[in-house]
């Protein structure tokens, strides 16, 4: 009787809380094209990351590869943040996928004919075109696939939501990396690719059954005009700027052992590409732990939540950095991927919040640049880790975000307290 009113309480607990935007019909559209789209982009992350450094044997060049995304996703997102306040958001996010598996076929087609390979140290030319044209995809379709979330579930539903979409991102960080490992070990490079394609061509399919959501039509001032009144517009929003700011470094100062990991397990692990995709993959069975927490609860506390996330972020990565031990790094990366997603979900939802409507493209896509600036870090890391090594580069970035996060809790009211 006890065990069974108590599965009835879980029961009513996560119908009601933890997974309740999957009711919406149309959020359960946009997740599964989510889906699909993580699933590529993790697979992609460790492939070509890998592929780069056993082409080339340089983290300066795994640095570059990163700069090659970042500036295109700099320079565009603006512009992508005023077509997604100006035009239905389905049609962008479709275009954007569709320009994803085109790219994503190129590269596989590259590698079948033996244009892209790891004998020949001149090829990963291709894939820094490539990166170039996602890059440009990315600044152009990301503020319409973060700003379309409230038009589908509204906003007291958005930390359920982004967390949900979290839940499924992480999943694929728990599953991608491997299946890639795996691919890679038993039929090559080529097979990520072409499994990545088809990817992006599922996500096309749910894409185009997505009904168009509500739309903000700005005044026809020109692409430029309307760019400058988001800014105009930011530079008073004194809570979202504070947010901006800390989320920021916190990217900055964190993301550079992603790129960076094929160092880790190529020469200092020595597990390869298997170990690599499990060492991925066990970071997203921590970040879906964090998530499915996120989803359950309340809109409480989210500002010292984010602060406690990028603290817990930053130790572990610590920690990380300097293990020469395969266990030991497997433990910590757990709470790398928790403390990582807590970010994300914390600062989307918050910005996301807090903007008013009419703006929120623009300014999720001043978010979205954050990524962009933090491959000029990436860069900075990898050069820094050919003269200095990469742990203490990987360690000493994250040491930094670990006083910035203290100084914020202590500090920074504003954000500690927000709900």
């Amino acid at each position: 009787m006890v065990v069974g009113a108590g599965g009835g309480r879980l029961s009513r607990f996560v119908n009601a809380g933890t997974f309740r935007s999957l009711k919406n019909g149309t959020f359960r559209l946009y997740w599964g094209a989510l889906l699909c789209q993580m699933a590529s982009m993790n697979m992609q992350m460790m492939a070509r990351s890998l592929l780069i450094y056993r082409i080339t044997g340089s983290a300066a060049v795994l640095g570059m590869i990163s700069l090659f995304h970042a500036v295109p996703m700099l320079f565009l997102s603006l512009f992508g943040g005023v077509i997604a306040d100006r035009l239905p958001k389905k049609y962008i996010m479709l275009a954007g996928q569709a320009g994803s598996m085109l790219v994503s076929l190129v590269v596989a087609l590259s590698l079948v004919t033996g244009y892209l390979s790891e004998e020949h140290g001149s090829s990963w030319w291709i894939l820094a075109v490539t990166s170039v044209f996602q890059g440009t995809i990315m600044g152009l379709m990301m503020p319409s696939r973060q700003s379309v979330l409230p038009e589908i579930v509204g906003e007291e539903q958005l930390l359920n939501a982004v967390s949900l979409g979290n839940v499924g991102t992480s999943g694929m960080r728990l599953l991608a990396p491997a299946a890639a490992g795996f691919l890679i070990g038993e039929f090559g490079f080529a097979a990520v690719y072409f499994t990545m394609t088809a990817m992006y061509g599922l996500a096309v399919i749910l894409m185009a059954l997505l009904p168009i959501t509500g739309t903000t039509t700005l005044r026809g001032a020109g692409a430029l005009a309307d760019i400058k009144e988001g800014v105009k517009y930011l530079r008073h929003q004194t809570t979202i700027l504070f947010i901006l700011g800390f989320t920021l470094f916190a990217v900055v100062l964190s993301m550079p052992y992603m790129l960076l990991m094929p160092i880790f397990v190529d020469d200092i692990l020595k597990v390869g590409a298997e170990g690599m995709g499990i060492l991925m993959s066990v970071s997203g069975a921590g970040a879906i732990v964090s998530s499915l927490v996120l989803a359950s609860l309340p809109n409480k506390k989210r500002g010292l939540l984010l602060m406690i996330s990028c603290l817990v972020m930053a130790v572990a990565l610590i920690g990380y950095a300097l293990s020469e031990l395969w266990p030991l790094s497997l433990g910590l990366i757990v709470f790398v991927g928790m403390g990582q997603t807590g970010r994300m979900t914390l600062g989307n939802t918050l910005i996301q919040y807090y903007v008013d409507e009419q703006y929120r493209g623009r300014v999720m896509s001043i978010y979205m640049m954050e990524f962009g600036l933090t491959s000029f870090g990436t860069f900075a890391a990898g050069v820094m880790a050919e003269a200095w090594g990469v742990q203490y580069i990987v360690g000493g970035f994250a040491a930094g975000l670990v006083l910035i996060s203290i100084l914020s809790l202590i500090f920074v009211r504003r954000i500690r307290t927000l709900d």
